[in-house]
């Protein structure tokens, strides 16, 4: 079977599927199931409480981590598993066994920001956000979301922990950064409702992230509780945008973030996890939203340090949250919310009216008729052709030209060519890709942490050559805002800047551009978001006239580049 056959397939059973989902989730929650009512029925308190507890998985961490798990849910029958790092067939067998220790079918869910690549090897990584908010086109993210909610269904999964809906407007961010659509709102909320939208008519469950907005922290919540001292006008038309609009649009989950906010609510040192004012008051009543609430995972240090010892899960319940995610203790927090509604701190209607909804949330996904994964050609159907072309169309519409395209229609494949990499040191998939077209060339390498002799050596060098056109590289796993190269390798990137006809490509964090002064000077300047082989070629593919940059800066990077910034079609915006 061709691939163009297997592609126009792939969609005919995307459209079948999506047909037969006749409402969305949000709308089924208040009616009548037969199903959800005769599962809840049978419930007794302490069950129902294990409904709302969602508990950690690897495929990582050996067979004694793995019976571990296990253990937990057989005795306890929670209502969910949140799976991380691991792989896709090891975690297919594992979903299987674990959905057989349960009466009811749990929920299988991951953080999916960009794909089943976040947490599981031999799977499609897509862009991250920060590179996606760059794409002019929205009708690719909402594909991109089809494709992702495909993966997670043929891997056992019915809900993706995404997308990330934060507005990234301090580029210091710790935790978020690369991981939203940029730092403009409009933006962040038209490509976050888009990849929704895909995942939501492809079946699955999503869960916009981190509420009200973790995009202007500087503290990492897994590690401390970050503080927003915004006032409520601030975080009404700002932080709080992307979620209304997304709540609008119909989205069936919202996470909320670890953070402290006083205009919201005052008591002090309280996680916006644990704020019946935030949650109850804000999110729930003054923004409408009737779908999941699901907490950020219950065993940060932004939520336990002041809570600790089981308190920051009855408040979590307390305040409003429909699934807890990764409790420290799950026993104990299911021993200590039981107790919290037999003393009436909270009626038990709250507690019976977010079973319901985590049943129907079941019953939407399918799981009234529960089936194992089929493992056979899994591997296969994760990597299929189609996914693989949508990754590279994605890439080539978000690499930004940020100047020089009269540069770049200039260059002459046949000319004495100099092929430079900066923070590598073996070729490169921009050089090797690069040399096809240009056969009169010559790669170089320069390390993160280059001598001054061997960077000397090589710029007086790369003044021989006709034209130079250099890659710089983050080979870091994730593409932090600055830069970790030395002072002497940013001053040589000035120095090549400012020779004749040079083209620079940076496979990295579009921050990271603000950090290498006299870079602008350059005759041509492409902001390529990450490091990965897609960005390569797509760089490669506008640099050889193969393709137009389509792509818009997402973010703000200094004056000489601010968001939306990007030649498109040789038009300057």
């Amino acid at each position: 079977m061709n691939k163009l056959l297997l592609g126009c397939l792939f969609f005919i059973l995307i459209a079948f599927d999506a047909s037969a989902q006749r409402q969305d989730y949000i709308s089924t929650i208040d009616q009548q199931n037969h199903w959800v009512d005769s599962v809840f029925n049978k419930l007794s308190r302490r069950r129902k409480i294990q409904q709302l507890l969602f508990v950690r998985a690897h495929t990582n961490l050996g067979l004694k981590y793995e019976d571990s798990v296990a253990k937990v849910i057989k005795k306890e029958q929670l209502g969910g598993v949140v799976f991380f790092q691991g792989g896709p067939v090891r975690q297919a067998d594992l979903t299987n066994r674990y959905q057989k220790l349960v009466k009811i079918p749990m929920i299988i869910t991951m953080d999916g920001e960009w794909g089943l690549g976040m947490r599981l090897d031999s799977t499609i990584s897509y862009p991250y956000q920060m590179a996606l908010g760059a794409i002019q086109d929205n009708n690719l993210i909402y594909k991109m979301g089809q494709y992702v909610a495909y993966d997670f269904k043929r891997m056992g999964m019915q809900m993706n922990l995404a997308p990330d809906m934060d507005v990234n407007n301090n580029p210091n961010n710790p935790v978020i950064n690369y991981r939203s659509f940029g730092d403009n709102k409009y933006n962040v909320a038209q490509k976050g409702i888009a990849y929704v939208q895909g995942m939501q008519n492809g079946g699955i469950l999503t869960t916009a992230k981190h509420f009200p907005g973790h995009g202007d922290t500087d503290v990492d919540s897994h590690f401390d509780l970050p503080q927003l001292t915004f006032n409520t006008t601030r975080l009404d038309s700002l932080e709080e945008y992307p979620f209304r609009e997304a709540i609008k649009a119909g989205i069936s989950g919202v996470m909320v973030a670890h953070m402290n906010i006083p205009a919201l609510d005052s008591t002090k040192n309280l996680p916006s996890t644990l704020s019946r004012p935030i949650i109850t008051g804000v999110l729930k009543d003054q923004l409408g939203f009737k779908g999941l609430i699901v907490s950020d995972a219950m065993g940060m240090k932004g939520v336990v340090k002041f809570f600790p010892n089981g308190q920051a899960d009855v408040r979590a319940f307390i305040a409003g949250n429909d699934v807890l995610e990764l409790s420290e203790n799950s026993r104990r927090a299911m021993k200590m919310i039981k107790k919290a509604i037999r003393k009436g701190e909270i009626d038990e209607k709250e507690l019976d009216a977010r079973v319901k909804k985590i049943l129907a949330a079941k019953y939407w996904v399918g799981l009234n008729q529960y089936q194992p994964v089929n493992t056979a050609n899994l591997v296969a159907d994760l990597n299929r052709p189609d996914a693989l072309a949508l990754q590279q169309e994605l890439a080539d519409k978000a690499v930004t030209l940020l100047k020089g395209d009269t540069i770049i229609q200039k260059l002459d494949p046949g000319k004495r060519t100099a092929i430079v990499s900066i923070g590598a040191t073996a070729p490169t998939v921009y050089q090797q890709e690069l040399a096809k077209t240009f056969t009169n060339s010559k790669m170089y390498f320069v390390s993160k942490d280059a001598q001054a002799p061997d960077m000397n050596s090589i710029l007086q060098d790369l003044k021989g050559y006709d034209q130079v056109i250099i890659g710089i590289h983050d080979n870091r796993l994730r593409p932090a805002s600055k830069l970790d190269f030395s002072n002497n390798v940013k001053l040589m990137i000035a120095d090549l800047a400012a020779y004749p006809n040079t083209v620079i490509s940076v496979f990295a964090n579009p921050y990271t551009i603000a950090g290498l002064p006299g870079i602008e000077k350059s005759g041509a300047l492409l902001a390529c978001y990450q490091k990965e082989a897609p960005m390569q070629k797509a760089a490669v593919r506008i640099i050889t006239k193969q393709i137009k940059a389509a792509g818009r800066l997402s973010v703000s990077v200094n004056t000489y580049f601010p968001n939306g910034a990007g030649i498109v079609a040789g038009v300057n915006p």
